[in-house]
């Protein structure tokens, strides 16, 4: 492969990736290698490895006689990932309590304040939401010298990812209000270094998504979800 072209497979996977992350490509839509080469503007080649790329993945699904489609999230996974998440976060939130100093904790109302009134002028996309609300998160990773666990959180919860925008996409201003008054519990915490509120806070802060979404999931969001989900 010539460097240009493997530039051109780069450029294709980052945009593709981003796209499905952020649901502007949905879950079992059909990736056609015509649509896409016409798109780019590319031959099959870099388009098929692109897709192979996303298959190791775990983004995209190769069906025999069918097609290339992006995979559908698992709600099995997701509760896994948010267990496990919840477990670490607690220990690292606990930490970044008993050090902080009052700088770190004005970065964090700073960037909250940022959100609510982004959310109040209506003029923040989801992806942008996102993006904010994780680095609330992060900066507490990076005071404790924890930056290598957030990006394993980061890289690990491609279907977690996914459905977190599905909730900011398709709930909205709803999901951004819960979100917000629980950061600001978190940071109310902070400021009277109350350890023990973290993990209540917490749980309902990254469960929040599932509670908001309740009957929708299996619902109308239902062709979202691997076929295992649709519980009766």
């Amino acid at each position: 492969m010539s460097k240009t072209t493997a530039v051109q497979s780069r450029e294709i996977f980052e945009t593709l990736e981003s796209e499905i992350l952020r649901l502007e490509l949905k879950p079992g839509q059909l990736l056609s290698e015509n649509a896409l080469c016409a798109r780019f503007g590319v031959a099959r080649s870099p388009i098929r490895s692109v897709l192979q790329e996303l298959r190791l993945c775990g983004l995209v699904t190769v069906e025999p006689y069918r097609g290339t489609f992006v995979t559908r999230m698992d709600l099995d996974i997701i509760n896994q990932i948010i267990y496990q998440r919840l477990a670490v976060e607690t220990f690292v939130l606990e930490d970044f309590c008993a050090q902080y100093d009052e700088l770190e904790l004005q970065r964090l109302r700073f960037l909250w304040n940022r959100m609510a009134e982004a959310v109040r002028r209506g003029d923040l996309a989801p992806g942008d939401f996102y993006e904010l609300d994780g680095r609330f998160h992060e900066l507490w990773f990076a005071s404790v010298h924890k930056s290598y666990l957030w990006a394993c959180i980061q890289k690990s919860d491609r279907h977690y990812t996914r459905f977190r925008m599905l909730d900011i996409v398709h709930l909205g201003n709803r999901s951004y209000a819960q979100i917000l008054e629980e950061h600001e519990e978190i940071l109310r915490a902070l400021e009277v270094r109350d350890a023990a509120a973290f993990r209540p806070i917490l749980k309902r802060h990254l469960f929040g998504g599932i509670t908001r979404l309740g009957d929708l999931l299996l619902g109308e969001l239902r062709d979202y979800f691997t076929s295992e989900d649709h519980r009766e």
